[in-house]
C-alpha cells in the first residue's frame, strides 16, 4: 500500500476520533507525507487543602456617610478579627465602596429619595481548611451578610497542571503509536503540537444559612479539585 493511499486512509479514521479537536483533518490529509493525527487528554483529582471565599456587607442608611461608616466599619472588624486569627494580610483584599441612593416610586408621583445603600466585598484566602468555618461564622457575626461562594483550592495546583499536562503528552504518543502499529507502520517524530492551557474545576460550595453543623462543615475538608488537560499532536510515519 502507498504512503499516499496509507495517508487517505489514515485520514478518514481518525476523523471521527478528532471530531472535537481543532485541529483541521483537511489541513492534515493535504500534508505531503502520511500522518496521524492524535489528542491526548488527561484528569487528576487532588484534595483540596485552600479555599478562597468571596463575602460582602451591604447596609442602608438614611444619609450616605451613615451608610458608608456601617459598611465600612464591619469591613474593618472582620479583617481585624482574621489578622487575629492567623489571616495573612496578603490574603485579605477588599474592594472599594458603592454607593447608591434609593428611591421609593409612586405612580404619578416624583419619586422621593428614601436612604442611601452602601455595599463592600471582600476577598479572602484560607490556607487552612480547618479554619474556615469559623471564620465564616466570624464574618456573618461582624456584620458581613453574604457570603457568596466559597471556592475550594490545592496549594499543589501548579505541580498538578505540570503533571496533568504530561500524562495528556503521553497519552498522545500512546494513541499514536497503538494507531501505527495497527496499520503496520512506525512513528517518526512530531509535526505539529497544538496547545490550549486548561481551566481547573475547583467546585464552589455556597453558604445559605448563619450557622453550620459539623456534618456540614466536615465537607470543606472533604472538597476534590479537577484539573485536566488537552494536547493535539500531528505525528509522522516512516
Amino acid at each position: 500500500m502507498n504512503k499516499t493511499l496509507l495517508t487517505s486512509i489514515i485520514s478518514g479514521a481518525l476523523f471521527t476520533l478528532t471530531a472535537s479537536s481543532s485541529l483541521s483533518t483537511v489541513q492534515a490529509a493535504e500534508l505531503s507525507f502520511a500522518n496521524i493525527e492524535t489528542v491526548g487528554t488527561s484528569t487528576i483529582e487532588a484534595s483540596a487543602d485552600m479555599a478562597i471565599i468571596n463575602v460582602e456587607v451591604l447596609v442602608e442608611a438614611d444619609s450616605a456617610k451613615a451608610a458608608k461608616d456601617q459598611a465600612d466599619q464591619a469591613v474593618s472588624q472582620f479583617m481585624q478579627r482574621l489578622l487575629k486569627a492567623g489571616v495573612d494580610k496578603k490574603h485579605i483584599q477588599s474592594a472599594n465602596l458603592q454607593l447608591n441612593p434609593q428611591y421609593m416610586y409612586v405612580q404619578n408621583e416624583p419619586r422621593k429619595l428614601t436612604g442611601y445603600s452602601a455595599s463592600r466585598q471582600m476577598t479572602v484566602t484560607v490556607v487552612d481548611l480547618n479554619s474556615l468555618n469559623e471564620l465564616l461564622d466570624s464574618a456573618l457575626v461582624e456584620g458581613i451578610n453574604n457570603i457568596s461562594n466559597i471556592q475550594l483550592k490545592s496549594s499543589k495546583e501548579a505541580d498538578i497542571i505540570e503533571q496533568a499536562r504530561q500524562a495528556a503528552i503521553v497519552d498522545a504518543k500512546q494513541k499514536a503509536q497503538s494507531l501505527a502499529k495497527g496499520f503496520g507502520e512506525e512513528i517518526d517524530g512530531v509535526w505539529q503540537v497544538r496547545y490550549f492551557p486548561q481551566q481547573s474545576n475547583q467546585p464552589e460550595m455556597y453558604r445559605a444559612s448563619m450557622k453550620v453543623s459539623s456534618d456540614v462543615a466536615q465537607t470543606y475538608q472533604q472538597g476534590q479539585v479537577t484539573i485536566s488537560d488537552r494536547v493535539e499532536v500531528v505525528f509522522k510515519l516512516k
